[in-house]
C-alpha cells in the first residue's frame, strides 16, 4: 500500500446471497490483493466440496467453517488499490443475525458498496419488508456511511437486459432517497457480474447500453472523508491480545486524534491508565497512527483482562474519554413490533460497545423531517417515530455526543435479533473519575 494515496475504508452490505464476497473477491483479485495461484486452489477445493461458484468468494471466506457453510461470518479485512486511493474493504456479513457485526463494521466505514442481487425473486427478496437490503441501507445512513455504489450483481442471470437493471435502479432510488441519501451526488449504479467479470475494472461488451463508470471507476470517484487529526484522541478497542514476548496489545481504529509511543493513554470506562510502549499498523512500527487507521498498541503494566472490546482508549493528559451516567439522544424507530415506553431496555451498540441500555424518559416526538417538536413527554413510541429520549446504561459505557466525536455518538438499539431504531447522541452526563486504577477490576 503506498504512503501517498488516501485510504478509504469501505463496507460491503446487502442481502445474504446477492453475491457480495464474489464480487468483492473479483475486485481484489483484479486489484492487487490475491494472485492466480490462490484462486486457482480456492477454484479446486470449492469444487471437490460441490461449490465451484464460489472461487472469488473464497478469498474473503477463507475461515473453514464459514467455506463449508458458504457464509462470511467475521468482518474480514481485505485491500485493493484503484488509481486515487488504497481500500480496505469491511465485507459485512449479510445474514440477519449477523447485523451487530454489521453495525460494528460500518461504524469503521467510509463508503458503503450495496450488492444487489438483480434475479428474478433475487431482488425483491433483499428489498421486500424482511429483507436486509433496506435495512443494511438505512443503518449505513445513520452510522454515518453518506456515499455508496450500488452494484447490480448477477446481471448475467438476467441476460444483461436494460429494463431489469433500469427497473431496479429506479426502486433502489426511491427507497435510498426515502433513508436520506441524495441519489445521484452520492449514490452511483453499476450493473455487473462479479461471477463473470463484467464492469468491475473493465468495461463489459454485454453491457453496451450502459455508458456510466465500471465498479473501480465508481469508487475511484468517491470524496475520502476529512480525518479529524486535531480533536483529542479516540480509540474504540476492538480486540485485546497478549503478544509473546510484548505484552498486552489493544486493537482498534483510531477515530479522532493521533496517538504515539511514550503518551499515557486512558481507557474508559475503566478509568485504567497506561504508557503506551509502541504503536503498529500492519507489522509495521510507527511513531505517529492518525485517524482512519487500525492500530495495535502495546502497553505497559496492564493485563489482557483489565480492557475489553468497547473499551475507549483516550489521551490522559487532553479531554481524557471517561465513563457516562446518562446520555440524551435522538432516535428514530424503525422496526419495532409494539409500543416503546419508559422502562424499555434495549441494547445498544455504539462504536465496538454492546450495552443494555434504560429509557428513562421520553422527553419529546419530533417531525422527523423538520425536527420540529410535536409532543412533549409522549406516552410511548412507535414505528416512524423520532423523539429525544433519556438513556441510562445498565453497565459502565463510554460514549460522546455525535456533535464532537461523530463515530463514538452514533448507535443502533437491537432488540429480538434485530435493529429496532438508530440513534444520535446529543449530550452526556460524565461520570466523576477517581484517579488512577491500575489495578482495577476489569
Amino acid at each position: 500500500m503506498s504512503k501517498d494515496k488516501a485510504h478509504i475504508s469501505l463496507v460491503v452490505i446487502g442481502h445474504a446471497d446477492a453475491g457480495k464476497s464474489t464480487a468483492t473477491g473479483h475486485l481484489i483479485y483484479k486489484c492487487g490483493g490475491v494472485d492466480q495461484k490462490t484462486i486457482d486452489k480456492y477454484e479446486r477445493e470449492a469444487t471437490e466440496i460441490g461449490k465451484a461458484s464460489y472461487k472469488y468468494a473464497w478469498v474473503l471466506d477463507n475461515l473453514k467453517a464459514e467455506r463449508e457453510r458458504g457464509i462470511t461470518i467475521d468482518i474480514t479485512l481485505w485491500k485493493f488499490s484503484s488509481p486515487k486511493y488504497d481500500f480496505t474493504v469491511i465485507d459485512a456479513p449479510g445474514h440477519r443475525d449477523f447485523i451487530k457485526n454489521m453495525i460494528t463494521g460500518t461504524s469503521q466505514a467510509d463508503v458503503a458498496m450495496m450488492v444487489v442481487d438483480a434475479s428474478q425473486g433475487g431482488f425483491e427478496a433483499g428489498i421486500s419488508r424482511e429483507g436486509q437490503t433496506r435495512e443494511h441501507a438505512l443503518l449505513a445512513f445513520t452510522l454515518g456511511v453518506k456515499q455508496m455504489v450500488v452494484a447490480v450483481n448477477k446481471m448475467d442471470n438476467v441476460n444483461y437486459s436494460e429494463k431489469r437493471y433500469e427497473d431496479i435502479k429506479s426502486e433502489t432510488s426511491t427507497y435510498l432517497k426515502k433513508v436520506g441519501y441524495k441519489v445521484g451526488a452520492k449514490v452511483t449504479f453499476v450493473p455487473i457480474s462479479g461471477w463473470e467479470g463484467d464492469n468491475i475494472t473493465e468495461k463489459s461488451a454485454s453491457t453496451s447500453w450502459y455508458s456510466g463508470p465500471t465498479l473501480l471507476e465508481a469508487l475511484d470517484g468517491v470524496t475520502p472523508p476529512k480525518r479529524p487529526a486535531d480533536k483529542s484522541l479516540r480509540i474504540p478497542i476492538q480486540d485485546v491480545y497478549r503478544i509473546g514476548g510484548i505484552g498486552t496489545v489493544p486493537v482498534g481504529r483510531v477515530e479522532t486524534g493521533t496517538i504515539k509511543p511514550g503518551m499515557t493513554v486512558q481507557f474508559a470506562p475503566s478509568g485504567i491508565r497506561a504508557e503506551v510502549k509502541s504503536c503498529e499498523v500492519h507489522h509495521e512500527s510507527l511513531l505517529e497512527v492518525g485517524p482512519g487507521t487500525n492500530v495495535g498498541f502495546n502497553v505497559k503494566n496492564v493485563a489482557v483482562k483489565d480492557i475489553r472490546r468497547g473499551d475507549v482508549a483516550s489521551n490522559a493528559d487532553d479531554n481524557p474519554a471517561t465513563a457516562v451516567s446518562s446520555f440524551e439522544a435522538q432516535v428514530v424507530v424503525m422496526n419495532h413490533p409494539g409500543k416503546i415506553t419508559k422502562g424499555y431496555c434495549p441494547v445498544i451498540d455504539c462504536h465496538t460497545a454492546h450495552v443494555a441500555c434504560t429509557f428513562t424518559e421520553i422527553k419529546e416526538k419530533l417531525d422527523r423531517r423538520t425536527g420540529k417538536v410535536v409532543e412533549k413527554n409522549p406516552d410511548f413510541l412507535e414505528n416512524g417515530d423520532a423523539a429525544i429520549v433519556t438513556m441510562v446504561p445498565t453497565k459502565p459505557l463510554c460514549v460522546e455526543s455525535f456533535a464532537e466525536y461523530p463515530p463514538l455518538g452514533r448507535f443502533a438499539i437491537r432488540d429480538m435479533r434485530q435493529t429496532v431504531a438508530v440513534g444520535i447522541i446529543k449530550s452526556v452526563v460524565k461520570e466523576e473519575v477517581a484517579e488512577t486504577k491500575n489495578d482495577a477490576e476489569s
